[in-house]
């Protein structure tokens, strides 16, 4: 990856995430939210802010699925990161809170080796 342009959503890695400074995770062409083995919003980049109409800092430490992202909080998404520990999937979905229903793909990223677990979001 030569520029946050070669960034795909479908390729890029746990590894990659995780090495990535904040600025980088910014200007991604999709929406990236990390979360810690707890649930809490520790990673919320601008693309998602600026997509969703949420401040960081109103995502930013709290528990994502139980105040931010209640739809997501089902068998679809949360309960995937409790059941699978090796996780790299794409979900087609639908946001539905605070919004017009909107399809997009979620891609959900977690490995028992990596701190923090990841909803990519892509519209």
């Amino acid at each position: 990856m030569d520029t946050i342009a070669d960034i795909s959503f479908d390729e890029i890695t746990l590894a990659d995430l995780a090495k990535m400074p904040p600025e980088v995770v910014d200007g991604l062409p999709f929406g990236v939210i990390g979360l810690d083995r707890d649930g809490i919003s520790v990673v919320y980049n601008a693309t998602e802010a600026r997509l969703a109409g949420l401040v960081p800092s109103r995502v930013l430490g709290v528990p994502f699925f139980d105040t931010i992202a209640q739809c997501m909080n089902n068998f679809m998404v949360a309960q995937r990161f409790e059941d699978i520990e090796e996780l790299d999937e794409i979900v087609p979905f639908v946001l539905t809170l605070r919004m017009r229903p909107t399809p997009v793909r979620l891609r959900l990223l977690q490995s028992r080796s990596a701190p923090y677990r990841f909803v990519l979001i892509q519209r």
